[in-house]
């Protein structure tokens, strides 16, 4: 089964509007309200400033008053002085409220007085714990009762200093002093404020404002930005670059949501794998601009097809996946047809066929089932019915079904305990004689694989061959049997027996690896066994790969002494390329050539041909699958050299192959 690439699912979270959003109002709010406190604080530093001056003005008052027990004339407002909590002295109202301590200095002068805020006015507002506050509002009430211009709340406001720039307002406060002698004198004055004070304050403010203003911008464009940024990479991650569609990675993530959160327990699906079948063909024929219009295309058609709330995406070079919602398992053949006779459509003037593989989610009210959907794996399920379309080239459909679970379990099965069977050698080698058509005499033999499991019985090749071939683990195998192979021929040896060369399969994966001809030098070497005796044996369709490194392995063998023949001669198509180029020994001639309808007139010929090339060539050839006298008196009239077949002998284990070599050399001893 093709294995599909592995994506990595992790969830893209996405930046939420209303977060930013939120952010961006609390950033707000923040710089609002400190606005309102440096705009506080610049207030009552500008008020604790004009206070102080007032102080220093009235500190000769104080002083005055302590030598003569009497205010100075020049002093024209209210006083009182208390005593112990007794009014000793008092000239008009006594307003005096609610005040704070007020140190002073300036010059040799310096101090601690208490400034006290004046009940009549409520522009003040002065405590202990806080100090000095402003109230706005009263300020503009009583510079408009007094029908003054000069407008307070312009503060916060851009505005120029012309003509009203002497305008002024005294605020009215009580600033008290003790005495040497403990009492307390209460002087009645006023802090002057001038319109070019607020100016400076309203300066330092529109510069903050602006300032602020310019990082409530920058916050704001970032934000913006930061969203459509993530917006272009998701939609760049999710999108394939041919059909400009969505992708495999957007179909797992959010196909795998839906059948996870679907409210309709009833809701049935079906997921399929849609293949343009010989793809590369196609583009070698057509161009692979032709190629891509054609993938364009077949998109295109799906998705018209297909429901609006159903998934398709382009998956592999010409896979397709889709998702889509079907009322029931009876009715999705109907539905899929129709898909189907759209998908052929796609091809137009060209003559391109389509497999469509299909695996059906039935619909489940068990909520705990649906949270272990794998959409992967369901569309694994569908690819595998596809694959069950590759041996033909015509458009077809196919369903998953039971048969293929358990074809899929039995892989899974083999893949797990493969190396446990190596491990405890349950491998057996089988042997299946090579005789001379022309004396029926012994002169060769090839190596097979069985599996002997004590869980599974006795298994051949056909049921884990494959398995070892798509997982990768026939290299071990090739392996196994090499070192058997050449330690059963030196055992044979010892015996004194009249050994013949045994051929040992290898498969076209192993000779990606460029010291293959060493491997199987050591190998041979550690047994003891000559190199005469162990014959390489590949398949036709291992010279299809890299050929340079082919021949650099196959020379290596033939330098080491080993004979390196080829398997199934014939069956492919450039055959007649491979014995140009390589150096073999050994043709086998494909058993197909004497089956079929003409395997008495054209495959006569053929064989005929290949066996009259090879001697040509100086080389041996081999039939295989030989099964009736009339095709070994054929073969022995042409000179072919070993037959190998039921005619002669079957696969047979090591102990019985014995017994055949002795007889062999029985009549020599």
């Amino acid at each position: 089964m093709k294995r599909r690439s592995v994506v990595n699912r992790t969830k893209i979270k996405k930046n939420r509007i209303w977060i930013t959003v939120v952010l961006f109002l609390l950033l707000t709010v923040l710089m609002v309200a400190d606005m309102a406190l440096s705009a506080t604080a610049l207030l009552g530093y500008a008020m604790n400033t004009k206070l102080s001056d007032t102080v220093l003005g009235l500190t000769g008052v104080f002083e005055e008053y302590e030598k003569t027990g009497s205010v100075p004339a020049s002093f024209t407002g209210d006083y009182f002085v208390n005593d112990g909590g007794n009014v000793v002295d008092k000239r008009g109202r006594d307003t005096c409220a609610k005040g704070y301590s007020l140190d002073y200095s300036t010059g040799e002068r310096s101090g601690t007085v208490k400034v006290y805020s004046d009940s009549d006015d409520r522009v003040l507002a002065m405590s202990e714990e806080e100090g000095l506050k402003i109230n706005l509002d009263e300020v503009v009430d009583a510079l408009d009762e007094e029908g003054n211009k000069f407008d307070i709340k312009g503060l916060l406001l851009p505005w120029t200093v012309g003509s009203d720039s002497d305008q002024r307002f005294d605020v009215p406060v009580w600033i008290a002093r003790e005495l040497s002698d403990g009492r307390e004198v209460y002087l009645k004055s006023s802090v002057v404020i001038n319109a070019t004070d607020y100016v400076t304050v309203d300066r330092l403010l529109s510069s903050l404002m602006v300032v602020y203003m310019v990082v409530l911008l920058i916050v704001i464009i970032n934000a913006v930005n930061s969203i459509l940024n993530q917006k272009r990479l998701i939609k760049m991650f999710f999108t394939d670059g041919v059909t400009g569609g969505r992708n495999w990675s957007f179909f797992l993530m959010k196909g795998e949501q839906r059948l996870k959160k679907r409210r309709n327990a009833k809701r049935s699906y079906a997921v399929l794998d849609v293949d343009v079948v010989k793809y590369l063909n196609f583009c070698i024929c057509h161009s692979i601009s032709e190629g891509e219009k054609l993938l364009c295309r077949v998109y295109r058609n799906i998705k018209d097809t297909v429901g609006r709330r159903d998934m398709v995406v382009r998956c592999n070079s010409a896979d397709f996946a889709v998702l889509m919602e079907i009322r029931d398992p009876d009715s999705a053949r109907e539905k899929i047809n129709s898909l189907m006779k759209a998908v052929e459509s796609a091809a137009g003037e060209y003559s391109v066929n389509f497999h469509m593989g299909a695996y059906l989610i039935e619909g489940s009210s068990d909520r705990s089932a649906r949270k272990y959907i794998d959409l992967e794996e369901l569309y694994n399920n569908a690819s595998t019915a596809r694959e069950a379309l590759d041996n033909t080239d015509e458009s077809g459909i196919s369903y998953f079904d039971s048969k293929m679970v358990e074809d899929q379990r039995w892989v899974n099965t083999v893949s797990e305990r493969q190396q446990a069977a190596l491990d405890n050698e349950e491998f057996v080698v089988y042997y299946q004689p090579k005789y001379d058509p022309r004396t029926d005499t012994l002169r060769g033999a090839e190596a097979l694989i069985r599996w002997q499991s004590p869980e599974f019985g006795f298994l051949t090749p056909y049921k884990f061959i494959p398995i070892f071939e798509n997982n990768g683990f026939i290299t071990e195998i090739d392996h196994y049997m090499i070192a058997h192979a050449a330690r059963d021929q030196k055992r044979w040896l010892d015996m004194g027996l009249e050994c013949v060369p045994v051929s040992v399969n290898v498969s076209r994966t192993h000779f990606a690896e460029p010291d293959l001809a060493e491997q199987i030098r050591d190998m041979v070497d550690k047994e003891g066994t000559p190199h005469e005796l162990i014959e390489i044996e590949l398949t036709e369709s291992a010279f299809f790969d890299d050929k340079k490194a082919m021949l650099r392995t196959v020379t290596k063998l033939k330098e080491y002494g080993f004979a390196v023949s080829m398997d199934d001669f014939c069956s492919g198509y450039s055959s007649l390329n491979s014995l140009k180029d390589m150096p073999l020994d050994v043709l086998k001639l494909d058993a197909e050539f004497f089956r079929g309808e003409n395997a008495d007139q054209r495959g006569r010929i053929v064989v005929a041909e290949a066996i009259r090339l090879a001697r040509s060539l100086e080389m041996r050839t081999v039939a295989e699958g030989v099964e009736i006298k009339e095709q070994v008196d054929f073969l022995a009239e042409q000179q072919c050299d070993m037959i190998q077949g039921y005619y002669y002998a079957k696969p047979m284990p090591g102990q019985d192959y014995e017994q055949k070599m002795k007889k062999a050399s029985g009549p020599q001893q």
